[in-house]
């Protein structure tokens, strides 16, 4: 194999990773054949194994990685072209920058593993089995949290319906993609007839399907009956006054249409701050609620001074509160929701309504249901999976009433008729294996559904329609060791093994 790149153009080379790179967008949503991730890191892999220069493996690296993040996140481009008001070839060329930023990460960390295997002459089976892996799973976690974090399309979000989502409860995604990288270690070590490997790959999948049998959570309490709301506002008119009121009066109809135990709105639905709307609106729908035993969730801004919003959501409860509950978004979008230090320049240009938002504290309490605890989140806050686990493990450490049910309040308008929207459900069901919880998804113009603690997507609304979706959804507790370990669980294993390797390296050095 090394003879063989040796000999082979290097344009040749490139075109064929940059089409095996982009091929593995196809292993998450929509298509979701996840076999595509794992043929596509090993072959990955097997080029950084056999490449000549630690160059070479950052240039292969790279190439496939800019594919796979370019081809699965061009639905960027909507955003920009049609609601920024910028050129089309604009949008694509900010898509081809932040694609080839993020394929900068993973780059550097297998750089770093070749020049470590370099230096230290590391035999093949802790090359392939702990530092790839090690470099790898580490530049994909660091995608999810640096420069407040983008971690769509981490590899282990391909897996949620494959064997190795039996580890989402104990290891989480970035577990996950930990595992997948090993399992790619072992495929390059069998293509060089190093015939053993073939145990600790069966073994990852074979635990990983017995682990899918373990109940780490328990249904509680009584099931709630709840209204999932759909308005279908195009983002290009959601805040034209005209259609404003437009969505004042669907939403106010479509709550009172019929009571239930939970009635749910969609991010912002209600684009205006709390204390612009209609007199008389929010004291209709508390009369509704108190009549009906309802419980409402709201999505609206909030306002806490001048030029000073929040993306917020509040319940109005059966019982009028002194003060109602309210949860404010935590986890921003830069240049959607804020604007960092230097770039108001481009907040301008882009000419997005609310673009700079105030943030919500981290560790938030969950509101009640009767006897169920609903604990919220808005927009692409449900991909920060360890946040989510975070706020679980607080409250029941601290408690805290423990959230029995995930609720996820978006609007992916945004991106119109796009792989965002099957993507993020993807999303969603990944952490409703983490948490061992069912997420409720009550979305602008889709994908409004409910998802199972067991991950599976029961029901669901047609997009780009309007409507509601009537469930039931039963609230589950328990801790799974997700919830109690968050990342932490995954880093520490992977950290004594290499540890383990390292002090191998240093006894074979002597």
């Amino acid at each position: 194999m090394q003879s063989l790149i040796a000999r082979c153009p290097g344009w040749a080379l490139f075109l064929l990773l940059f089409s095996i790179g982009g091929l593995n967008a196809l292993s998450f949503a929509p298509v979701g054949f996840w076999p595509l991730q794992l043929i596509g890191l090993s072959t990955l892999f097997v080029f950084q194994y056999h490449a000549g220069t630690i160059r070479q493996v950052m240039q292969f690296t790279w190439v496939y990685c800019f594919a796979w993040m370019f081809a699965g996140v061009i639905w960027l481009t909507v955003t920009m072209f049609r609601y920024g008001d910028m050129p089309v070839w604009l949008s694509i060329c900010c898509v081809v920058l932040f694609a080839a930023a993020l394929a900068c990460m993973p780059a550097l960390a297998m750089g770093l593993a070749a020049k470590l295997r370099q230096r230290f002459q590391i035999d093949a089976g802790l090359v392939c089995l702990v530092l790839f892996p090690t470099c790898w799973s580490l530049a994909e976690w660091t995608r999810g949290w640096i420069f407040t974090g983008f971690p769509w399309l981490v590899s282990g979000y391909a897996h949620n319906v494959s064997p190795l989502a039996g580890y989402a409860p104990v290891l989480g995604v970035y577990g996950i993609t930990w595992l997948v990288s090993v399992i790619a270690g072992c495929v390059v070590l069998l293509t060089e007839r190093r015939r053993i490997y073939i145990v600790p790959l069966l073994a990852i999948f074979i635990i990983g399907g017995v682990l899918q049998l373990v109940h780490w959570t328990a249904p509680q309490g009584t099931p709630l009956t709840v209204r999932l709301l759909q308005g279908n506002v195009d983002q290009q008119i959601k805040f034209e006054r005209e259609h404003l009121i437009d969505s004042l009066q669907f939403y106010y109809d479509a709550i009172k249409k019929q009571g239930a135990d939970l009635i749910v709105t969609p991010e912002s639905a209600l684009p205006l701050p709390k204390n612009a709307l209609p007199a008389g609106y929010l004291d209709q729908l508390q009369q509704f609620a108190s009549t009906t035993h309802s419980t409402i969730a709201l999505g609206l801004f909030n306002s806490d001074g001048p030029d000073l919003f929040a993306n917020s959501m509040i319940s109005i409860t059966p019982v009028a509160l002194a003060q109602d509950y309210r949860y404010d978004k935590h986890h921003l979008v830069p240049f959607g929701e804020f604007i960092p230090k230097g770039f108001a320049w481009f907040y301008h240009y882009m000419n997005i309504p609310m673009g700079d938002l105030q943030r919500g504290p981290l560790l938030v309490l969950p509101f009640p249901v009767k006897d169920q605890q609903v604990l919220p989140n808005i927009c692409y806050e449900d991909v920060f999976g360890e946040e989510i686990a975070a706020r679980i493990s607080y409250a029941h450490f601290a408690h805290k009433p423990v959230p029995s049910i995930l609720l996820n309040m978006t609007n992916l308008s945004w991106f119109g008729d796009s792989w965002a929207m099957p993507q993020h459900v993807q999303i969603t069901q990944m952490r409703t294996l983490e948490t061992g919880r069912p997420m409720l998804r009550s979305t602008n113009t889709g994908v409004t559904t409910l998802v199972n603690a067991q991950g599976q997507v029961v029901t669901r609304l047609a997009a780009f329609e309007r409507g509601e979706l009537d469930v039931t959804v039963q609230g589950f507790q328990g801790l799974t060791p997700y919830i109690v370990c968050g990342n932490y669980l995954w880093l520490g294993l992977m950290g004594l093994l290499a540890l383990a390797a390292a002090v191998r390296v240093r006894i074979n050095t002597f």
